[in-house]
């Protein structure tokens, strides 16, 4: 099984892969990571990725904030949208109804880019939390540190995985989640911008999610053009 790092398992809950909406969402049940999550309608941060593989090097950029505030079942729920662009331009927006006493997620709307926007059921009682629970067991605090990114320069509890070797620096200063900074052996996510007016990005009618409309989307999109 691919090695999970911290902000692979923030992003489980759905903002950056529709796949993963259904994955690890009681995940933020533990105290230590529910107080990370500070929802501020309109700020969010902006993040450069680096994954190796091999020699290879791909970088993405990726902008996480809150879009909207709405009420579920009683609890105070937000709208959290994550965008990603790979360096061709291409990419995936996608927005989660989270509750945030509990992190549920209660809802979750992507678009892929120049595609229609798709929501997809959430189905609490199918979801496969176990090995990220378990993944989550590596990680613990090893204090407070001062650390300087582009963004720049912030104080921040230091958490460790000594199973994997990763990194993670967070601030509460960082809305929504308090990432700062995250290392690991082939991948790296570095906070380069804090952001005051985020703004939602789906565009367009919202369609029920059909997943064989989306494979022949994505098929479409492979083939060359007409010469």
């Amino acid at each position: 099984m691919k090695r999970m790092t911290w902000a692979a398992l923030l992003l489980m809950v759905g903002f950056a892969s529709p796949a993963r909406a259904q994955m690890g969402t009681d995940l933020f049940k533990r105290p230590a990571f529910t107080k990370a999550f500070h929802p501020v309608v309109g700020k969010g941060a902006q993040y450069e990725m680096t994954n190796k593989t091999g020699s290879a090097t791909k970088t993405q950029t990726m902008a996480m904030g809150i879009v909207g505030r709405e009420s579920v079942d009683g609890k105070d729920g937000y709208w959290m949208q994550t965008v990603m662009h790979d360096s061709r331009g291409q990419g995936m927006v996608s927005k989660t109804l989270v509750t945030a006493g509990d992190f549920q997620a209660h809802r979750v709307i992507f678009q892929q880019t120049g595609q229609a926007a798709m929501e997809m059921t959430v189905n609490p009682s199918t979801m496969h939390s176990e090995k990220a629970g378990e993944a989550m067991e590596g990680w613990h605090s090893v204090g407070t540190e001062t650390i300087t990114v582009p963004a720049g320069t912030f104080t921040c509890e230091h958490w460790k995985n000594d199973k994997t070797g990763s990194e993670v620096w967070a601030s509460d200063k960082v809305s929504p989640f308090g990432m700062v900074k995250e290392t690991s052996k082939d991948n790296s996510m570095v906070l380069v911008k804090m952001l005051n007016d985020f703004s939602d990005q789906i565009t367009g009618p919202v369609q029920k999610f059909d997943p064989q409309m989306m494979m022949q989307q994505m098929q479409q999109r492979r083939q060359p053009p007409n010469p």
